[in-house]
């Protein structure tokens, strides 16, 4: 039963302890680090925004300026530091005027 359990990490981003990923999201160092540090919830809110900056910045993976820009706004994301917002995006509770 101890394998279904969800793992349970001191989140970076949330500074307090929430479920973690199930396994490293790719692998090296940088992988590992998220793994050990960052919860399931920011990691998820993390793709969601890094699908919003790769579609309004018209963003290709198979760059390599693109991938660095992409890795290095997840770093400032999931550490809590200023990050590029995608500028079409307005949060739901302020999107009527």
């Amino acid at each position: 039963m101890a394998g279904i359990m969800s793992r349970i990490v001191n989140c970076k981003k949330y500074a307090k302890e929430l479920p973690g990923l199930a396994k490293p999201p790719f692998p090296g160092p940088l992988g590992q680090d998220i793994y050990e540090n960052i919860s399931m919830q920011a990691w998820q809110e993390w793709q969601v925004h890094q699908v919003r900056l790769i579609n309004e910045k018209q963003l290709s993976m198979i760059k390599a300026e693109d991938r660095r820009f992409i890795q290095e706004q997840m770093k400032l994301f999931l550490n809590n530091e200023e990050f590029v917002q995608a500028e079409g995006y307005v949060p739901e509770k302020l999107s009527q005027s």
